[in-house]
């Protein structure tokens, strides 16, 4: 889809950056990408940099920056373009679907999600540029840009650390700092999500998806939250932040 929508704005002077946020990297993000077929550049983001530079705490997520290079919104939420008419249907989940999959996806179901709103100014940006009403001045991106203090300095710092832990192989030592980055950076869905997300339970390509305890192994789960329980206690319509013009 946003292969699709780049293609069609690329020649009005629009360009597409993708990145994918994984500790495990091509591991993580190749069979996404080679199933995407990118025309634009797609990278991979092993340490988050883009969310520690952006604020980006939750993904799909969009920064949009100008030829000149002036960022023009801070990160928000970025919905994915509508399907076209006639193109194929989305994931259909197998009828075998664990019971937590399940609630998983009724759960994400509920997540707010301002399509038609975002996609209407972003077209409306890229044909008008600097006079977008959608492209904010200077002064409201600092304004709407997440202010960072001590403590989220402190977890992006966790969080890094963790990351690394992990790519050296050593992941025992990088719970203890994905849980300092959780507690310092509560707001960040992506810093959560990538730590659950390393917890392999069971096999097959949703496994990576499960992100909380295994029914197979109780009291083994070393966080204090999981993706199905977070989300039910903060809501999914507060998953993210309303889209604002």
């Amino acid at each position: 889809m946003w292969q699709a929508l780049r293609n069609e704005l690329h020649p009005r002077g629009f360009e597409l950056v993708t990145v994918g946020l994984d500790t495990l990297g091509a591991a993580g993000c190749r069979a996404f990408i080679e199933a995407a077929r990118p025309a634009h550049p797609s990278l991979i983001d092993r340490h988050h940099v883009l969310a520690d530079l952006f604020g980006v705490i939750n993904i799909p997520s969009s920064v949009w920056i100008d030829e000149t290079g002036m960022i023009v919104r801070p990160a928000e939420a970025a919905p994915a373009p509508p399907r076209a008419p006639g193109s194929p249907p989305g994931f259909a989940p197998p009828a075998d679907l664990p019971q937590r999959m399940r609630e998983i996806m009724a759960e994400a179901a509920k997540i707010r999600r301002d399509t038609a709103a975002y996609h209407a100014a972003l077209r409306d940006w890229v044909e008008h540029g600097a006079a977008s009403r959608f492209a904010l001045a200077p002064d409201e991106v600092v304004a709407r840009s997440r202010p960072r203090d001590a403590d989220r300095a402190r977890g992006h710092a966790h969080f890094a650390l963790a990351s690394q832990l992990e790519i050296d192989g050593h992941h025992a030592a990088a719970i203890a700092h994905f849980r300092e980055a959780h507690r310092l950076v509560p707001e960040s869905w992506t810093f959560r999500r990538q730590a659950w997300s390393l917890e392999k339970v069971g096999d097959g390509p949703l496994a990576r998806f499960w992100q909380g305890p295994d029914p197979a192994r109780p009291g083994a789960w070393p966080y204090a939250g999981d993706w199905l329980a977070d989300v039910r206690a903060s809501g999914a319509e507060n998953y993210n932040a309303p889209w604002r013009p």
